[in-house]
């Protein structure tokens, strides 16, 4: 039986998770990295904390979100 996966589980337990971050990571560890998963849900973790808890969204979840960051909708939790 395969492993089930939930949110909030340790990232280090999501076997097979290829863990990548933007090349716009500073050295600093301001960054978070994501993985695709096998059942193409997205995992999202904290590079500073890469044994702590991941956030798995489905691809549907990430698709709207990235349209926002792209249209600019979250440009004011910056400012």
């Amino acid at each position: 039986m395969a492993k089930r996966f939930s949110n909030g589980m340790p990232a280090t337990e999501l076997t097979g998770a290829n863990w990548r971050k933007s090349k716009h990571s500073g050295a600093m560890g301001n960054c978070v990295e994501v993985a695709k998963l096998a059942s193409g849900d997205i995992a999202i973790r904290n590079s500073r904390f890469p044994d702590g808890p991941a956030l798995l969204y489905t691809r549907a979840e990430v698709d709207a979100f990235l349209a926002g960051v792209k249209d600019g909708e979250f440009d004011d939790v910056l400012g």
